[in-house]
């Protein structure tokens, strides 16, 4: 069941393809979700709509993008309080992997978590609840 504290969902992803694929996705489990296809596009969607939480790809039209964004949403007064995650395909690009699993990481990245390409939904659904339990 969908906690009430995440019906609605941000993704912010330039690749069309996997936006539509991933909203789809959370769409069948139940979510209400807006899409944005840039950082600039997300920041002002995210203002707008006030999401439960947010999914951004981290190199959209400018390879640190998605971090540029998590970092706005992240200082706003809303974004504190709501999951951010960055979604990854750096690590089958470059073969660096990075998360954000430590106080330490967290404050760097401005994300509550990273999720890597391809995205299993279970798994981002389980990250997104287990971020709500543990914060409320």
């Amino acid at each position: 069941m969908i906690s009430d504290k995440l019906k609605k969902i941000l993704l912010v992803d330039d690749d069309i393809d996997l936006l539509e694929q991933n909203k789809l996705l959370l769409e069948s489990k139940g979510f209400s979700v807006v899409t944005a296809e840039s950082g600039k596009e997300g920041w002002e969607i995210f203002q707008k709509e006030r999401p439960n939480a947010v999914i951004v790809d981290l190199i959209m039209e400018q390879m640190d993008s998605g971090f540029v964004l998590c970092h706005k949403i992240k200082k706003s007064s809303y974004g504190k309080s709501i999951p951010v995650f960055m979604l990854t395909s750096a690590t089958y690009e470059t073969g660096f992997k990075f998360s954000a699993a430590t106080k330490e990481e967290k404050e760097w990245i401005k994300c509550d978590g990273i999720i890597h390409k391809p995205v299993v939904v279970e798994e981002l659904i389980s990250k997104l609840e287990n971020y709500v339990e543990a914060t409320h």
